[in-house]
C-alpha cells in the first residue's frame, strides 16, 4: 500500500464484507439511474485534516464486529452540506472491494487515522477466506490469520 495514511471506520449496517457491497451497489446503481457518477460516496461529519495524505493512495478500512475486514482506496474528498444544513465530508470511494487479512479493532466512534505501517495486509486469490466474523476473530486474536 503507497499511502502513508488510512482511516478506518465501523461497517454500521452491514455485518459482513458481501453485505457490505450489495448495499454500495444498490446505492451505485441508484446514482446511475438518476444520472449521478455511480461511484461509493461515504459521508462523515468531520473534515479529516491529513486530507493530502490520505489522497496520496490511502484507503479506507472497514472494521466489521470488531474486525478489519476490507478496505476501498479513497479517490477524493468532497464537500457536502446536509439537509441540515451543516458542512460534511463526502469520501468517494473506488468501486473495488478489497478483502484484508482480519485485524482486531476496538468500538469506537467516527473514524481514525491509520498509519500504513498498522494497516493489515491484503488477501488474495484463494487466501480470501470467508469465515463468519467470529471465528475469524478467534483465528486473528490466536495468530493463525
Amino acid at each position: 500500500m503507497p499511502a502513508s495514511l488510512h482511516l478506518v471506520k465501523l461497517c454500521v449496517g452491514a455485518a459482513e464484507v458481501p453485505e457490505l457491497i450489495a448495499w454500495q451497489a444498490a446505492r451505485m446503481e441508484e446514482a446511475r439511474a438518476a444520472g449521478r457518477p455511480a461511484i461509493p460516496i461515504h459521508v462523515t461529519r468531520m473534515w479529516p485534516k491529513r486530507s493530502d495524505e490520505l489522497l496520496d493512495g490511502g484507503s479506507l478500512y472497514w472494521v466489521f464486529k470488531g474486525l478489519i475486514l476490507a478496505r476501498q482506496r479513497i479517490l477524493a474528498l468532497e464537500a457536502r452540506t446536509g439537509e441540515d444544513g451543516i458542512q460534511r465530508c463526502a469520501i468517494n470511494l473506488d468501486p473495488a472491494v478489497v478483502r484484508t487479512a482480519p485485524r482486531p479493532r476496538r468500538p469506537f466512534q467516527g473514524w481514525r487515522y491509520l498509519p500504513a505501517g498498522e494497516a493489515p495486509p491484503d488477501l488474495t486469490g484463494a487466501a480470501e477466506p470467508d469465515l463468519p466474523a467470529p471465528l475469524a476473530l478467534e483465528l486473528a486474536q490466536i495468530g493463525v490469520l
